[in-house]
């Protein structure tokens, strides 16, 4: 029931600012309005909700300049620090699987398929998050991921797949070679990208000049 309404909302069937009816998905999925009623309270608290009183649950707008002003500096000082913390810790095992995702995330983008693709590229940064044994900055994601991952799917249309997995296959490549500089590099190129519509950060110029 969450994965589906989760699904729904980050692929757009349902809209920014339309009402999510719990008596109407209840009939629609064939279940009772206890466990719709459940999952629209986790989505709240995820921020893809929001309850607002006489109307019930309504998908919740992320605009585009909160995205490039908010979240996308959190993910750059969350994940700085954690790659950095991580880079001294991670074990063959560790890398084996960040190669594994990346694999996925292959084959995701030669089938097209973008729910494979930014499934497997949440997984590629919250294995690294998890290896710098940092509990409360994996606190800190946790409370984001979804958010992000809402537009991952939201943006990832607008961008080639293949060009996904090359920045993870660089980010991989960087953090084997244990040149940190390198490797933060590659890592704020490839979460500060431009958000479509969105006002460009201030400084942002300028560092990429």
């Amino acid at each position: 029931m969450l994965e589906h309404l989760r699904s729904e909302i980050m692929t757009g069937r349902y809209e920014p600012g339309e009402r999510l009816i719990e008596a109407a998905i209840s009939e629609e999925l064939a279940t009772s309005r206890g466990p719709v009623r459940e999952a629209l309270r986790q989505l709240e608290h995820e921020g893809l909700v929001v309850s607002i009183p006489y109307r019930g649950a309504v998908v919740l707008e992320v605009s585009d300049e909160e995205v490039q002003e908010v979240l996308i500096p959190i993910r750059l000082t969350l994940e700085s620090f954690s790659f950095q913390k991580a880079l001294e810790l991670m074990s063959d095992d560790d890398f084996a699987e960040l190669g594994k995702q990346l694999w996925i995330m292959e084959e995701g983008a030669r089938r097209s398929d973008l729910q494979q693709v930014v499934e497997a590229d949440l997984r590629f940064h919250e294995l690294v998050i998890a290896a710098s044994r940092r509990p409360h900055t994996m606190q800190v994601w946790r409370s984001i991921w979804p958010r992000i991952r809402n537009y991952f799917v939201r943006y990832g249309r607008f961008r080639e797949l293949d060009s996904i997995v090359t920045e993870h296959r660089e980010l991989l490549e960087a953090m084997r070679s244990g040149d940190r500089k390198w490797m933060l590099e590659v890592l704020e190129r490839h979460i500060d990208v431009p958000v479509p519509g969105a006002p460009e950060r201030a400084g942002t110029a300028e560092s990429k000049a």
